[in-house]
């Protein structure tokens, strides 16, 4: 009997529907979605490639020769490694956040992005690597 009285309280009210594809849900900070990687800041540590448990990101870099570097992050960070290939697999990744904790730049973020379902598995594979030009002589440190 009890189980019926709560049936027909719920019964007459009104029923709350959110139109989906119209009004987007409210995503929380640090929720774990797509990854992205702003490649002007990564100094290609591999740190978050060793520290994914699934190895789902993909790095292959070529080094400055001595004395050299490739550009400077915005922070100043001299950029001593040349991405040739930067890939993230998505259809891969389980979302724990070990990349981006890992990573010393904070370069490698977790964005509110969710929606990217796809029939192609392979745009699921998501490339950053962006690599500079020639390596240029490294800025030589002024003495005080």
């Amino acid at each position: 009997m009890l189980g019926m009285r709560i049936t027909m309280g719920e019964f007459f009210t009104p029923a709350v529907t959110r139109e989906y594809p119209e009004h987007h849900p409210d995503i929380p900070d640090g929720s774990r979605n797509r990854l992205h990687n702003e490649m002007g800041d990564c100094v290609v540590c591999l740190a978050c490639a060793n520290d994914c448990p699934v190895d789902c990101i993909h790095i292959e870099y070529e080094e400055a020769p001595k004395g050299m570097i490739f550009s400077n992050t915005s922070k100043g960070v001299p950029i001593r490694r040349n991405a040739s290939l930067f890939d993230i697999d998505m259809s891969q990744c389980c979302f724990c956040g070990l990349c981006v904790e890992a990573c010393p730049t904070e370069c490698l973020t977790m964005t509110k992005d969710f929606e990217y379902s796809t029939y192609d598995r392979t745009e699921l594979i998501h490339a950053f690597a962006a690599p500079f030009g020639p390596a240029k002589p490294a800025a030589k440190k002024k003495r005080a």
